[in-house]
């Protein structure tokens, strides 16, 4: 069984600066979409950002501009640059990454907290 592994959360000043990463344990065959979702506490689970296969990225009316999402197909790594972090972005990021027959795959949850 194939799993994503995240990393890079953590405790970062407001302004400051993190990178997610998302690694894949193995190959997926027919990936279609490479996201990242985040919950807050009390909230519900919203889409990030996406990349899509073709390159195309789609992202979050509250991040964009502040946030990048890429992808290393060579290391079968998906990223999240996230800039001028807002204590509002604070939650536990997860990434998933669909299939054409949309099947999901999802990491295990990496904490960011914004706060000074």
């Amino acid at each position: 069984q194939v799993q994503l592994v995240e990393s890079g959360g953590g405790l970062v000043q407001p302004g400051g600066s993190l990178r997610l990463s998302c690694a894949a344990s193995g190959v997926i065959s027919g990936i279609n979409t490479m996201g990242w979702y985040r919950q807050a506490p009390g909230k519900q689970r919203e889409l990030v950002a996406v990349i899509h296969t073709g390159g195309s990225t789609n992202y979050a009316e509250s991040v964009k501009g502040r946030f990048t999402i890429s992808r290393d197909n060579a290391k079968n790594t998906v990223y999240l640059q996230m800039n001028s972090l807002k204590p509002e972005d604070t939650a536990v990021y997860s990434c998933n990454w669909r299939t054409y027959w949309y099947r999901d795959y999802w990491g295990q949850g990496t904490q960011v907290t914004v706060s000074s």
